[in-house]
């Protein structure tokens, strides 16, 4: 019977490993927060190696990954993982794409209300022992247009909230099919229609080269003045410092960020000193149940990867048929 070795780098839920603990044909090795030529070899001596989002997985982490055989993010973003390298050594990454989506769609609605009506600044106030209602009169969502700029398991979920909040919904996602969109009660349109139109305009899209920037000063400028931005997906996928601009010449009225372009964002970061800005510390798979589920997911495509050869969660499969 195989043995193979899991390298847990990463801090996440033991008790979600258990189809890989309870499975006589792995051993868990759990050492969070090693990097540089620790993480290095530690992964030499693994067959598979699981990570969450703080743990980087460099060209120089695999420097020495000769026996590894998959690469595991409790998670969808792969951007803190060198796929390319793995690629070239021929090691699947494997993604867990549909443990956090609830946490996610939530957190984006929890950030949407708040902007809307303003209620980190009236708690801060009410804080300070002030009671000033007239400072922080807000916006409904009722019969507002939410723009979606991708709408997969995340931004599907997102966009059923927002019909419940009696909002309607535009959305720009190439690979949507007409019959998911009805399934939604969303409507398709291109890139600058869904960003002129939106009230509220939310990201739900992958950091890749292509969405790199994708909302930068054009895309702003073109945006509805007194208009909210959200973005829960991905720093980097909106331009950080045209948002500054944006937001400080009182174009936009607000946003309400949980991903920036460096994390942890640098406490000089000049989006934290503006009142209109909602913030939070990349939360969006901070939940309880998120962790477990992201865990049990990731675990099963490792334990199906190394005992069955299944890559259904690979992200890298175009790259290793190449080889």
């Amino acid at each position: 019977m195989s043995n193979w070795t899991v390298l847990v780098a990463d801090s996440i839920a033991l008790d979600g490993l258990a189809p890989l603990a309870s499975d006589p044909r792995f051993t868990v090795v759990v050492k969070p927060g090693l990097s540089g030529d620790d993480l290095a070899n530690a992964i030499a001596d693994a067959d598979a190696v699981l990570v969450r989002s703080a743990t980087k997985i460099t060209r120089a982490s695999l420097a020495r990954a000769d026996r590894l055989k998959a690469i595991g993010r409790a998670g969808v973003g792969v951007d803190t993982i060198d796929v390319e390298a793995a690629s070239e050594r021929g090691i699947p990454v494997l993604t867990a794409p549909a443990g956090n989506t609830i946490a996610a769609a939530e957190l984006t609605m929890a950030l949407l209300l708040a902007v809307a009506r303003k209620v980190p600044a009236a708690d801060r106030s009410m804080k300070a022992g002030e009671w000033d209602r007239k400072s922080f009169s807000g916006i409904e969502l009722y019969g507002k247009t939410l723009g979606l700029v991708g709408a997969g398991r995340i931004g599907g979920q997102v966009a059923k909230r927002a019909r419940a909040f009696g909002m309607q919904v535009i959305v720009y996602d190439p690979f949507l099919t007409p019959e998911r969109a009805m399934e939604l009660d969303v409507r398709l349109a291109a890139l600058d229609e869904v960003i002129a139109q939106a009230d509220v305009l939310s990201v739900h899209v992958p950091l890749t080269e292509a969405t790199a920037n994708l909302i930068g000063a054009p895309q702003l400028a073109s945006m509805k003045k007194g208009a909210l931005l959200l973005n829960v997906a991905r720093g980097g996928v909106v331009h950080e410092k045209a948002l500054l601009d944006a937001l400080t010449s009182g174009h936009l009225a607000g946003a309400a960020l949980d991903v920036f372009e460096q994390e942890p964002l640098p406490r000089d970061n000049a989006l934290r000193a503006l009142p209109n800005v909602v913030m939070t510390p990349h939360l969006g798979a901070s939940t309880a149940e998120a962790q477990q589920n992201v865990a049990i997911e990731i675990a099963e495509a490792v334990r199906n990867c190394l005992a069955n050869g299944d890559l259904a969660n690979a992200v890298n499969t175009a790259q290793l048929r190449k080889r």
